[in-house]
């Protein structure tokens, strides 16, 4: 018989949590007869603190750690019964579940069928990644309780037997103790991202929440899933207090330095690999975090990644362009696939060239992708400036160098830098729009960090080291593809010495209704420079595409 009983969800919670509490405060030396006991006890205590640090910046092993945990202290030392389970959690009535406990059950019932494609088959069954317009016609995802309930009534009575029972009660206490409330299985999930805090009305963390049937900051939660921007309308965290802890914990793997009002953001990477940037008031109108999750590695071939018709142009195209050692750029808007598609691009790059990375946060991860290619990524810290970072960069024998985001002024200049002398070529992303705002994005960077005083000499430094422009494009319905790819050439400077002229853009190759069309030849310019890098086979074969690449412009 049991000797306590656990009316509802909030006193087993307080229970479990109270005696991971008791495990370790309690005196080692306590309890134990032998040394060997000891020293079982004291390593225990020391897992269990680890574990407690790691779940909440996404070491998915620290997670199960402390849930398995969890899981004896309810079976082995609370003797929970499977009663006690259905009080907690109403499982046999699922109109008196909540849409958050259905959504769990959901994901438990389907990874136990799909595995890691839970997530995806739920979405695609439902199809909850489809489009909704509102009163204007306007384009708009959502997932919302609604949804959740019906996808619950059409997945009808899911058998749940009392381990499966046990196995989601403790994640839900883990959840709301120890790892990231309701986004903590989110994190596990193929998801693109997740952000918090970025709906609703603004609440700093002393704002009083006032008004009935008000949407508040700490309410919203989004995920970014397969390009598309979907509203979780049915999940929400339970208050600004618990909004706020998480954002305290998930920026703090390998102790980033302290999120404060007078340092109010933080961009970091977490234990997986993704990339975290949490803000705060007064810098941000209210607490806000942003995951950006990397899961390419089932997806690193480039013919995985593009999908429409005749990608084989683009694809070949950029292999050339690799394998001749030209410097390139990969623009477009956040999320429409910059990232990912240069991890594919070093399918393209010699084995024997040793590639050295330089981030704002560790992001790019190829070691993962590559673990046979000698690969070094550096990043900018508190005490070491990127510019320090690139000039030991200098120093590492690095054949090829991958910017991970150009997105300041100062790293505007690193990437110059980086093509001019520290490499023999050089691959980055940049959020510019058009190839023109790329060079004369490049050029004031120039102007203004780079020591460069005329507009003309810095502009003809940035033509003369960025050789192709691979612009990315997202759809409104997510669908990812390029858009363009764009040569840049330089040209003659005009009789009045102006920066007018000083370069010209040739678009390569096209998006054209749901596929790629060559729209012009490669210069003699950039043929020439990319042959002088080609070893005899692969000139050969490159005179064989650049013979079928004027057989169907017809030139």
């Amino acid at each position: 018989m049991n000797e306590k009983c656990y009316p509802d969800y909030e006193s087993l919670k307080w229970e479990v949590n109270a005696h991971i509490a008791r495990a370790l405060r309690q005196n080692p030396y306590e309890m134990v007869r032998t040394q060997k006991e000891l020293e079982a006890n004291m390593k225990f205590k020391r897992d269990l603190r680890k574990a407690i640090r790691g779940g909440a910046v996404g070491n998915y092993n620290a997670k199960i750690f402390i849930r398995d945990f969890m899981k004896e202290l309810m079976v082995v030392r609370l003797k929970i019964s499977e009663e006690q389970l259905d009080a907690i959690f109403p499982f046999g009535n699922p109109y008196k579940l909540s849409s958050r406990e259905q959504f769990s059950i959901l994901i438990y019932h389907f990874e136990r069928k799909y595995g890691e494609d839970a997530f995806q088959n739920l979405m695609e069954q439902y199809q909850l990644a489809t489009p909704r317009y509102d009163e204007n016609e306007e384009r708009y995802y959502e997932i919302s309780e609604t949804d959740i309930k019906e996808i619950y009534q059409e997945e009808g009575m899911i058998p749940l037997s009392y381990v499966d029972k046990v196995n989601i009660i403790a994640q839900r206490i883990y959840e709301d103790t120890k790892g990231n409330g309701p986004i903590d299985e989110l994190f596990y999930l193929a998801l693109d991202g997740i952000s918090g805090g970025v709906s609703g009305n603004a609440l700093s963390e002393n704002d009083f929440i006032f008004g009935e049937g008000q949407t508040y900051s700490y309410q919203s939660i989004w995920i970014f899933y397969q390009g598309k921007s979907i509203y979780l309308s049915f999940l929400h965290f339970t208050s600004q207090k618990e909004f706020i802890r998480i954002c305290k914990n998930i920026y703090r793997y390998q102790n980033p330095g302290q999120l404060s009002q007078k340092r109010g953001y933080i961009v970091n990477e977490m234990a997986d690999g993704s990339r975290v940037a949490v803000a705060r008031p007064p810098f941000c109108e209210s607490w806000v975090f942003f995951i950006r999750k990397f899961n390419s590695v089932c997806q690193k071939q480039m013919d995985a990644l593009l999908i429409d018709k005749n990608k084989r142009l683009p694809i070949q195209l950029i292999k050339w362009a690799i394998k001749g050692c030209q410097n390139i750029g990969i623009t477009g808007e956040q999320g429409s696939g910059k990232t990912t598609l240069l991890m594919s691009m070093v399918n393209f790059m010699k084995p024997s060239y040793n590639l050295r990375v330089q981030e704002i946060a560790f992001e790019l991860h190829l070691r993962k992708l590559y673990p046979t290619r000698n690969i070094v990524s550096f990043r900018e810290t508190n005490t070491i400036t990127g510019q320090e970072g690139l000039d030991f960069q200098k120093k590492t024998d690095g054949t090829v160098n991958l910017l991970g985001e150009v997105a300041s002024n100062e790293v505007c200049s690193w990437m110059v830098q980086m093509a001019q002398v520290a490499s023999n070529f050089t691959v980055f992303t940049h959020h510019a729009k058009t190839t023109k705002d790329l060079l004369y994005s490049f050029r004031n960077a120039l102007l203004m960090k780079g020591g460069f005083s005329e507009e003309r000499i810095a502009l003809e430094q940035v033509v003369h080291v960025i050789h192709f422009d691979i612009h990315m494009k997202k759809a409104e319905d997510g669908h990812r593809y390029i858009e363009r790819i764009t040569e840049i050439r330089e040209r003659e400077i005009g009789c009045n010495g102006s920066s007018v002229g000083m370069f010209e853009t040739r678009d390569l190759i096209l998006y054209r209704d749901g596929g790629y069309v060559i729209a012009n030849n490669l210069s003699d310019d950039a043929q020439g420079r990319i042959m002088t890098a080609l070893n005899k086979e692969e000139k050969g074969e490159f005179i064989s595409f650049l013979r079928d690449w004027r057989g169907r412009t017809g030139e």
